[in-house]
């Protein structure tokens, strides 16, 4: 519902015919493990390489994702097509010149040129979109952080158009940014080293890292990175959506195919497109599911020809915005390694909010970063910054330098916000000489779970990982949608609400992430506000026992095992 291009961006199964190659190759393994060179793929011998799960596993690994209950998907596909109905009724008056309203609708002297608007897409900004559109888009004056303060606003026209009031919410407590560990700030350590950054170096480059744009705080950026990560070399990029969207094009190409969680973000959705290759979608972290496609892509090659894959890329995910749910990385990873794969890891998300040094979902698991091929993450979220990285073998990083268009057309990342991710990246690592880094690391860790636990007994389904930070709590109905965002903010809490087409038509959610900001107080005042507006608009349908259940007793033992 917030992003429209979403329905433009899902995956898609649609195979790219390639022309004869010259050099016809049998089956066999791939002998250099190099990504961007053109081997081919061979049917690996069998062996019977079928190890359980659980030993993949050091230690608990927890994902809730309840039904959703028969009688709540009966009444949300009700709403949506009593909501269709009268807006089939609405156009029928637009026509009729009774509805006075025609935005979001071609004007007539349009009407010769392309559409700007397919016509479903036209009919649901009209008649469903704009009903709830005063939950999105909200402007703030103010540092996002653990608080912030909301420009108020009217519509005098149903949110076709809105009117600032000159009024301004105070202290609003922020539950929808990705501020993981509070680095969204004006005061402190990296707001002063990012000033004086400013100072020193301007605001803008003006040039491409090819050019006269590569400062000596991007290469010190880039060695920080790599170490942090584990790993030979590292890239930085000035735009984390522009990371992956044009570094997958670089990598992959006809001949090649792509395996690709079926919950991917857009931005990697749309470099797979860019890239030409082939795309094949599995199923959200199900490995029999990957693992046919896998199998399936060494037995019978490409289409038509039958020539072996160039090569097989796997693209995931370390938390996935919209699920909460956390990548089964460990089976992954053996799937890789069984089928001769390579793996494009997206942690944009899980980078400084998942594991004990906080590097991500590879230190999550305890697994060694030289078996993910390409690590890739944004500074978005965790280092309260902009752009995103690439990191991986030098061989990796040094043919991007030259190939990837963000490297070589795009503007230098800002010598500010580099110098704010070089300051809060060694406060995580704890290389400033303090303890900050580590303490915001247990902070988080223990405000996931303990809003977790309090949501789940107070009867809300929520669906993800027990350790994810992203919290979706499901809504279902779309006029609950609207609804629990406006009450929510009723009570001075600000909420991410999420609908069709970015979740499934029966899977609208509310969206929440938790911060290492938050103090218990703040969390306690926005879970008994949940709880007020779940009991009015009556969102807790969870089936599970509510007290003494498995999954509380599940929660307290995660609790007591916590690294």
């Amino acid at each position: 519902m917030t992003q429209n291009s979403a329905s433009k961006l899902l995956n898609g199964d649609t195979v790219h015919r390639t022309k004869q190659d010259k050099k016809a190759g049998g089956n066999g393994f791939v002998k250099n493990h190099c990504l961007f060179q053109q081997k081919r793929y061979r049917r690996p011998a069998e062996k019977n390489h079928h190890a359980s799960c659980t030993s993949l596993y050091k230690k608990p690994f927890v994902e809730s994702f309840e039904e959703t209950p028969l009688l709540v998907a009966v009444l949300t596909y009700m709403g949506y097509g009593i909501l269709t109905i009268f807006g089939y009724l609405r156009d029928f008056l637009r026509d009729w010149k009774f509805e006075k309203c025609h935005l979001a609708r071609e004007r007539e002297e349009q009407k010769d040129f392309v559409p700007l608007y397919q016509d479903f897409e036209n009919f649901y900004t009209r008649n469903l979109y704009m009903r709830i559109r005063d939950n999105w888009n909200r402007p703030i004056r103010s540092v996002p952080g653990a608080k912030m303060d909301l420009v108020e606003r009217v519509t005098p026209d149903y949110n076709w158009t809105f009117e600032h009031t000159g009024k301004v919410l105070k202290d609003v407590i922020n539950m929808g940014s990705y501020n993981y560990l509070g680095f969204a700030e004006n005061t402190g350590t990296c707001a002063d080293a990012a000033s004086e950054c400013a100072v020193k170096y301007g605001v803008g480059v003006c040039s491409s890292r090819q050019e006269t744009g590569n400062l000596d705080k991007h290469e010190e950026l880039e060695k920080l990175v790599a170490r942090f990560l584990g790993v030979e070399s590292s890239m930085v990029f000035g735009m984390g959506f522009a990371t992956n969207s044009m570094n997958i094009p670089a990598l992959m190409g006809k001949g090649c195919l792509i395996l690709s969680d079926e919950l991917n973000h857009a931005s990697l959705v749309l470099g797979a497109r860019l890239s030409g290759a082939t795309i094949r979608v599995f199923k959200h972290n199900n490995m029999q599911s990957l693992e046919k496609l896998l199998r399936d892509a060494i037995v019978h090659g490409q289409p038509r020809i039958h020539r072996p894959w160039k090569k097989i890329l796997i693209l995931v995910e370390g938390i996935y915005s919209m699920e909460g749910s956390i990548v089964r990385l460990p089976e992954i990873i053996a799937l890789k390694k069984k089928y001769k794969a390579y793996l494009y890891l997206d942690e944009a998300h899980s980078i400084g909010a998942l594991g004990p040094r906080g590097s991500g979902v590879v230190d999550y698991f305890g697994l060694d970063p030289c078996d993910v091929d390409i690590m890739m993450g944004t500074f978005t979220k965790s280092f309260g910054a902009a752009g995103g990285y690439i990191g991986g073998k030098k061989d990796l990083v040094d043919y991007l330098r030259l190939h990837s268009h963000s490297a070589v057309y795009a503007t230098s990342m800002s010598p500010p916000i580099t110098q704010q991710i070089i300051t809060s990246m060694k406060c995580i690592m704890g290389e400033d000489g303090t303890t900050l880094g580590q303490e915001r690391l247990c902070q988080l860790s223990e405000n996931t779970t303990y809003f977790r636990r309090r949501l789940h007994e107070m009867g809300f389904i929520i669906y993800g990982n027990n350790d994810s930070p992203v919290v979706p709590l499901m809504l279902y109905m779309p006029a609950k949608i609207g609804a629990f965002g406006r009450e929510m903010l009723k009570r001075n809490i600000g909420t991410v609400v999420v609908g069709f087409p970015a979740t499934p038509i029966i899977e609208s959610r509310a969206r929440f992430c938790v911060s290492a900001a938050h103090t218990r107080e703040m969390l306690d005042t926005a879970l008994n506000a949940i709880s007020e507006v779940g009991d009015l608009l009556q969102l807790k349908y969870s089936r599970k026992n509510r007290h003494g259940s498995e999954g509380t007793d599940l929660f307290s033992y995660l609790e007591s095992h916590q690294d």
